[in-house]
């Protein structure tokens, strides 16, 4: 990409801009767990919304998205329109019960409900799954932009992002990443608009225009649900985009994954992050312009590309005009910093309470025993304590990147990055959810076997991909999360004639919400059901 001057003024400043508000953020005193973990339970509706958004969108939705794109269609946008009706599920149905409970962490709300078993297995999962599959695959595709665009070498692209996440996720916590994120999200919603804009213009002459030329030359990538005969079936197979295996990746990714609730559970209220939610849901519609138009327009021009993940760089590199690559550009890379700052703060966050705290930080005053579940609550810490896991939690931050920036270039046979990363989340997503699922709203649920699907989940998973290679993913997690959840009945059954003594009491008006939150519920739904009544 030729760089004008003011593009590199415009993008330079704005690298400049967020590290030095990133580290003046994190100024501000960062002495408990509360502070640093949960930005002190302050955050605002619009401060929710917003970094939900800048969290959730990343390279792998500008690059990876696009490049599926390109290669899918719209199709692939169902991740997008769905997740908007699964983020008024969880807020309708989730929130009151995890922010009930007040709690940090996926894995402590577990122990609470179950045991310290379950709570442990998934919590080493997790932290797992955020360093080698979702901050790996940041990177890397982060640095694949910049060698596309720039001819910046994957490597030293992948530490230069490094280092400017961690303006903003190592030493001011979630509050430093949740209000860069307001931020950023502003300039990677206009940057990304931008980008569609001025390539559908260089198309029809109009927005309008190059979306009826997109849809006149490919009308197949505007099929929003597949059939067989399409090549990418085993990637979106039809319906099951609306009532099978979508709804698993949904609701585990908005409803059960640390770096998307943790935003919620650091809002001032309830209603606050119900209503932050729906503003999320509002712009989740709004993303597939941003991220999927982008890769079906270079289809439509014969992008000259040589994997489908370039698709992004090769439109900001050939129709965004001078004066506007900076913008555009800064857009990128607000988008992969402020998910990868969400996703280092979030596995440091689980690792640092759910892992270090229990097993390896000793009761103060005791000469044996370690702190444990119900120690949870700083005001039960004392001060050298919460100070001791603040400093674990940005040792934690910082190794995690490290393990990425290694990690990262090991990925570059990757075809779409989208994809993968789908593909492996749900190796453990299905299991995850059943827990979470039959642990809120069942009663009789039981700690072993909820364990039972903890252990269960990867091995089953592994198990259809090798055996059954020509079932869709999607489906696979469909039917994992079945098998599981029947296996977690016929346990809990056997094991409790009744209720489980760390049952979940619903109280009447717990799932009450506002009259705005309920208007918005509704048009939102109505939104959906328009876009796929025309798209089918």
């Amino acid at each position: 990409m030729n760089f004008t001057t003011i593009d590199l003024v415009v993008f330079g400043g704005w690298i400049i801009f967020m590290m030095a508000f990133g580290l003046w953020l994190s100024r501000g005193k960062q002495e408990t767990t509360q502070d640093y973990f949960l930005a002190s339970k302050s955050l605002p509706w619009w401060a929710v919304g917003g970094s939900l958004i800048a969290s959730n969108i990343s390279a792998e939705q500008f690059i990876g998205m696009s490049g599926s794109g390109y290669v899918v269609g719209m199709a692939i946008a169902s991740y997008e329109l769905m997740a908007a009706l699964t983020l008024i599920i969880v807020a309708k149905y989730f929130l009151p019960i995890f922010l009930q409970k007040g709690i940090y962490t996926m894995p402590q709300f577990l122990e609470a409900r179950f045991d310290k078993r379950v709570r442990t297995g998934l919590a080493i999962f997790w932290v797992l799954l955020f360093v080698f599959v979702n901050i790996t695959s940041v990177l890397y595709l982060g640095g694949l932009a910049l060698k596309t665009i720039m001819g910046i070498p994957i490597i030293f692209g992948v530490i230069g992002l490094a280092l400017y996440a961690s303006t903003f996720s190592i030493f001011g916590g979630l509050k430093a990443v949740v209000w860069t994120d307001v931020v950023q999200v502003a300039v990677l919603i206009l940057g990304g608009l931008l980008t569609s804009f001025l390539v559908l213009n260089a198309l029809g002459g109009s927005v309008l225009g190059g979306l009826e030329l997109l849809v006149r030359e490919a009308p197949e990538k505007f099929d929003m649900i597949l059939n067989k005969t399409n090549a990418e079936y085993i990637n979106l197979p039809g319906i099951s985009v609306l009532i099978g295996g979508m709804w698993i990746a949904n609701l585990y990714y908005w409803g059960n994954n640390q770096y998307i609730i943790q935003r919620a559970l650091a809002a001032k209220s309830l209603k606050e992050a119900q209503v932050g939610t729906a503003f999320a849901a509002f712009l989740k519609i709004l993303l597939p312009i941003i991220v999927v138009i982008p890769g079906i327009a270079a289809f439509v021009l014969k992008a000259d590309i040589a994997k489908p993940d370039e698709a992004y760089p090769w439109v900001l590199s050939n129709y965004v005009t001078a004066g506007f690559k900076g913008l555009a550009f800064a857009a990128l890379i607000a988008a992969i910093g402020s998910s990868l700052s969400s996703m280092v703060n979030s596995a440091s966050t689980i690792f640092t309470l759910d892992i270090y705290r229990p097993f390896f930080m000793k009761k103060t005053g005791e000469g044996e025993g370690f702190l444990d579940a119900s120690e949870h609550d700083s005001k039960q810490l004392t001060s050298p304590q919460e100070k001791h896991l603040v400093w674990v939690g940005k040792a934690t931050a910082a190794a995690s990147l490290l393990s990425g920036i290694v990690v990262a270039p090991l990925l570059g046979n990757l075809d779409q990055a989208f994809q993968y990363i789908q593909e492996y989340t749900g190796f453990i997503s299905p299991g995850v959810v059943a827990v979470f699922l039959l642990g809120l709203f069942w009663k009789r649920t039981s700690a072993n076997a909820a364990l039972a699907a903890v252990i269960l989940a990867i091995p089953l998973s592994a198990g259809f991909k090798f055996l059954a290679p020509t079932l869709p993913f999607m489906d696979r997690m469909g039917i994992c999360f079945l098998i599981l959840a029947a296996i977690m009945v016929v346990i809990s059954l056997l094991e409790n004639k009744g209720e489980d003594r760390k049952a979940i009491p619903i109280e009447r008006g717990l799932f009450e919400t506002s009259p705005g939150f309920n208007v918005a519920a509704l048009l939102i739904a109505g939104i959906l059901a328009a876009i796929y009544a025309v798209f089918w």
